[in-house]
Parts: structure tokens; sequence; C-alpha cells
């Protein structure tokens, strides 16, 4: 609390210039203890120490959002009143829009679905609800895609059912109603195949039983009734074979399964 550097800390400005309270700004807010060279400093190029700074003296984050420094802006920007922030959605810092399409109403922040960076991007597939949500289906990059299919409404789903990745596809699967799963389980790619596998009704997974991909066929051994099990204890896969078997077992037992 002296305004000295602490022994061993590396306390520099973000352009490498040694900082000093000598000529900082702050002086009364050190005499009270609100800020501390080398561990709470707005002035310090490390963001843990400039987010302690802020996180102790919120009321002071406005006057930093057009600091030169993004990180500096960044900061400001997540504890500064959401009043402030809205000049901030053209930042040239991609950071600094998302720190401020996390916390601006969403209302403000629809203009970001165009944004050039994927993480701001994200933001918008994270916090948007209905046609907004689901206009995101069509972003470039698909782990945008990803986060709208997570959170879109069941319904919105088969819009996403032909998504140029696999992994969108596959989170589609996941959550879309049953009776578009049997389109589904022609998809291509087998990871997809093996989510549909996971959730058609059991009489259905008849039609997985001679799936290329030997862990379609376990999923379908794991959950299958008789007519697709008995298809399935001569697989050529020996772990399949015996996972079918068990189940016949537990059928024809009468155990729950």
């Amino acid at each position: 609390m002296n305004g000295r550097a602490v022994p061993g800390q590396d306390t520099v400005d973000w352009l490498g210039r040694p900082v000093s309270c000598g000529d900082c700004p702050h002086d009364e807010i050190r005499q009270e203890g609100r800020c501390d060279l080398g561990r709470v400093c707005v002035r310090d190029r490390r963001s843990k120490r400039i987010d302690g700074f802020f996180s102790t003296n919120p009321d002071l984050a406005s006057r930093y959002l057009d600091h030169p420094y993004f990180e500096v802006r960044v900061l400001a920007a997540k504890h500064a009143s959401v009043f402030t922030l809205t000049p901030l959605l053209n930042d040239p810092e991609s950071d600094v829009r998302a720190m401020v399409a996390y916390r601006l109403p969403v209302s403000r922040i629809v203009s970001l679905q165009q944004d050039p960076d994927r993480k701001v991007r994200a933001v918008l597939a994270q916090r948007l609800e209905g046609a907004a949500l689901v206009a995101m289906f069509g972003d470039e990059d698909y782990l945008v895609r990803i986060i709208a299919v997570r959170r879109a409404p069941t319904d919105a789903l088969p819009i996403a059912m032909s998504d140029p990745d696999p992994q969108v596809r596959g989170e589609v699967a996941l959550r879309i109603g049953e009776e578009f799963l049997p389109v589904m389980a022609l998809d291509i790619d087998p990871l997809v195949r093996l989510a549909v596998a996971e959730r058609l009704p059991p009489p259905q997974l008849l039609a997985l039983v001679t799936d290329r991909d030997l862990r379609v066929r376990y999923a379908v051994a794991e959950r299958g009734e008789a007519a697709a099990l008995v298809k399935l204890i001569d697989d050529p896969d020996p772990e399949v074979r015996d996972k079918a078997r068990v189940r016949w077992a537990e059928l024809s037992k009468g155990k729950p399964t």
C-alpha cells in the first residue's frame, strides 16, 4: 500500500515502461487502500491487476473505456455501467466488442450478428432468442452454429439437419424431434449416426444393424429389440457380438433393460 513495487514483481505498463505511483492520478484512492502497485493497478499491463482495480473501483471504469490498451478497455467494459457501453459496439478490438455483447441488453447487440470475429458472434449465439438465434444457423463458423443449435427451439432444428459440418449435425441429432431421426440415420458421418442410434426408439434400430461403423452397431446392440439383436449376434466385430448376446439373454429372461 506504500506505492512501491513489490520485490520480484513485474510492474510495467502495456508499453513496457516501469509503473510508478509518483505520476498516478489516483493518489487519493491509494491512500484509501483501493489500489496497490504490483497487485491492484490500472496502469499495470497484467490483466489480473487491472481487473482488480476495476473490481475495487467500478465507479472509475467509465473513465477508461477509451484507453489505448485494449485489455484496459475490455476490463473497464466488464465493470462500467451498461449505459456507457454503446460506443464500444464499434471498438476495433474484438475482445472489447465481445465483452460489450455480454453486457448490453440483447436488443442493443443484434447488429453484432455480422461481426467479423467469431468470438463476438459466439456471444450473440449464446444470448439471442427466437428468429434472431435461428438466423445464426447460417453463420460461416461451425462453432457459432453449434452454440446456436444447442440453444434453439427443437422445432427449428430441421433447418440445420443438412449443415455442412458433421459436428453441427451431431448436435442437431442430440435434440431434434424423434420423428426426424430416421432421416438422420442416413447421415454420411458415423458420429451423427451414433447420436441417432442412442436416441431412436428401440423398434426403429433395426434400420442400423448393418451400419458400416461398429460403434453404431454396438449402440444398437445395447438398446435394440429381438429383431435387431438376432442380426447382431453373429456380427463381424466380437464386441458387438458379445453385447448383442448379453442383451439377448437379458431379454429372454425378462430382465429389465
